[in-house]
């Protein structure tokens, strides 16, 4: 007996962030916001979960909803090379079964003379499965949109400390 399967072909893609946002406060404010788990739960757009594991390692949940393809991401966020309050890199492993995430992202803070601080970062990210077949193009914007969130957020939990 031969049982046939249907090929279903695997997508993937490399994406590489980066970008900057000025804030009205401390480098030390920042960073304390930004290593804060219930503050990245707060800000973080699709953020269903994210609870304290062991050391700078989390578990985290998130929905996300792209064009036709909507999934519940399963896994883990890890802050690492921290240098307080100076910059962290943000390791993030995501499962689905709408695709599969895995990206690593420089988190830099530097304190401007006027008392602002610039968040800045930058990395890569590999993005599998039905979710990478939307293409990098769509990806792209969604998660500048996403991006643009976050850091609305993060300036209203800045306002809200003083």
């Amino acid at each position: 007996m031969c049982i046939l399967q249907e090929q279903v072909p695997v997508f993937w893609i490399d994406m590489h962030f980066e970008g900057n946002h000025i804030l009205n406060a401390s480098r030390e404010t920042v960073w304390e916001l930004l290593i804060d788990p219930d503050v990245l739960a707060r800000i973080s757009p699709g953020v269903k979960e994210l609870s304290h594991e062991e050391g700078d390692r989390y578990k985290a949940i998130f929905q996300v909803k792209v064009g036709p393809v909507n999934g519940k991401f399963k896994g883990a966020l890890e802050v690492a090379d921290k240098v307080p309050p100076e910059r962290y890199t943000l390791k993030v492993t995501q499962r689905s079964p709408v695709g599969n995430v895995k990206g690593e992202f420089l988190i830099a803070i530097q304190q401007e003379d006027d008392g602002q601080c610039s968040v800045s970062f930058n990395g890569e990210a590999k993005i599998s499965g039905v979710i990478a077949g939307i293409g990098q193009r769509v990806l792209s914007g969604v998660a500048k949109s996403q991006t643009e969130q976050f850091f609305r957020a993060l300036e209203a939990e800045v306002a809200a400390l003083t």
